[in-house]
This record gives structure tokens, sequence and C-alpha cells, in this order.
């Protein structure tokens, strides 16, 4: 049967012209109406596309037309029916974010890769973090920290020195950054069902910011952090090219 396809594109010249390609080949519907959503661009939008339409339950199947591509398949015009018909799904959740800021506003997030906070000034940040209603450090004094998902540890985790965690683990990496006291500290790998707390100390001298992805919130007084199960974001792959694999090949680079 031949899929409904809504092509969605960044904003990036090549593609918009991919995209112009594509739906005169294979023409295009809203995303409420698809049976599946095509991203066209780099890491950063096929994100902002599975955030878009978590709500219809769509899968998304992403072209490279970006400058990272992790999250996206190689891009090709002509042979798309047969991909998407042999490829493979991979669910994931995202973590759902609460914030409070020096104002007493609360703010709420989700992220499918990380929640990271970072200091807004010249002082270093000072977090006090909590796992499950437990203080487990009383303060790391550090240029920030994240709590990254399996899909999201090869991302900005791993930049900070954070570990890879296999897609299939009920796992999230801790991760500090730039950490100052203790120097040593490397994180901490935590169940998935964990709440993480981290309270910001005297922030009102040092400010911190917290963001969800690419969705930021300053002046941040405390934040708390868990798995969304109730949330699933669907990705397609070509066969041999999922996450597991991406992850797995990521370590042997």
């Amino acid at each position: 049967m031949t899929k409904r396809i809504a092509f969605l594109a960044s904003d990036a010249r090549v593609a918009q012209t991919a995209r112009e390609a594509l739906v005169a080949r294979y023409g295009h519907v809203a995303p409420r109406d698809a049976d599946v959503v095509v991203a066209l661009g780099g890491d950063g939008f096929m994100l902002h596309t599975l955030h878009g339409t978590q709500h219809l339950n769509t899968p998304v199947y992403g072209m490279n037309r970006g400058t990272i591509g992790f999250l996206m398949n190689a891009y090709t015009e002509t042979d798309l029916m047969s991909r998407l018909a042999e490829a493979e799904e991979e669910v994931i959740n995202p973590l759902i974010m609460t914030a409070m800021d020096q104002s007493g506003k609360k703010h709420e997030a989700l992220a499918i890769n990380e929640v990271s906070l970072l200091r807004a000034g010249p002082q270093a940040a000072r977090l006090r973090i909590g796992v499950d209603g437990r203080v487990r450090m009383a303060e790391l004094v550090c240029d920030g920290a994240l709590l990254a998902t399996p899909a999201g540890s090869t991302a900005y985790n791993y930049s900070a020195h954070g570990p890879i965690v296999p897609i299939g683990a009920d796992v999230l990496a801790l991760t500090p950054i730039a950490a100052f006291r203790p120097r040593r500290w490397r994180g901490a790998l935590l169940p998935k069902r964990a709440q993480v707390r981290f309270e910001v100390i005297e922030a009102d001298k040092r400010p911190v910011i917290v963001s969800a992805d690419s969705v930021a919130f300053p002046d941040i007084d405390w934040v708390e952090i868990r798995s969304e199960p109730k949330v699933e974001h669907r990705i397609l792959f070509d066969p041999g090219h999922g996450l597991e694999e991406r992850l797995i090949s990521e370590q042997f680079t």
C-alpha cells in the first residue's frame, strides 16, 4: 500500500530543495493525515520534528540534509517507498523536566536527548544533587551537569565525557560538565525510573540556565527530571542502521 507522506524540512536551502524534489515525486499530505513523516535536515531538526509530532503517534523517518545526522538516514530521492517499507522502528521515551525559577514560576518541557544545567555567569555553578528524594551529592562545583537518555548519550553527554548508553538499557547518564569539586567525579548511571533533583546553591549569585533539548529557561532555583514512559517517539531507520548499531559503532570510531 502506498504510504501517505508528510515532508518537513529545516530552513536550510539544501533541505528546502530536497523537499521540493520529494514532494514533486511522491506528493505530500499534512502531518495529521500522514502514515509517516519524513524530516529533512540535521539532528536538531529531527528533534524539533519529533517534539512537534508527538501528539500524532506517527513514525518519523529522517534523511540527512544538515550538518549532523546521527538520528538521520542517508539522503536519496529514488527509492523512498521501498526504504520506508523496509525501515526498522525504534521507540524511545523522553525525559520530562519541571523547573522552578527564582521568581517562583514553574516551567515544564520534554527532552529527547538531555536536560542540561549550565552556569550563566562568570562564577562556577554550585549544585546539590538528589536521587529519589535522597541527597547523593551535597555540592558539585562545576560549569554544569546534564541527564541524558540512551538516545542522547552520544550528543552533548558524550562531548562532556559521559558514557555511551546502549539503546536497550533502562538507565540514564548523569554527567558533570567541567567539574571543579569533586574534581575526579565522572558522573553516574541511574535507573530509568529514577527521579533526579538539582538544587542551585546561591542561585542569585551564581545563576544557572536549564535547557531541555533546545528549550531553555534562565535563573533556575531547582530542577526535577524523570523519564516519561507515557510519551513515545517512533523513529524509523534503514535496516542495519538503527540506534543500537549506531551507538555501538560510535564507540569504535
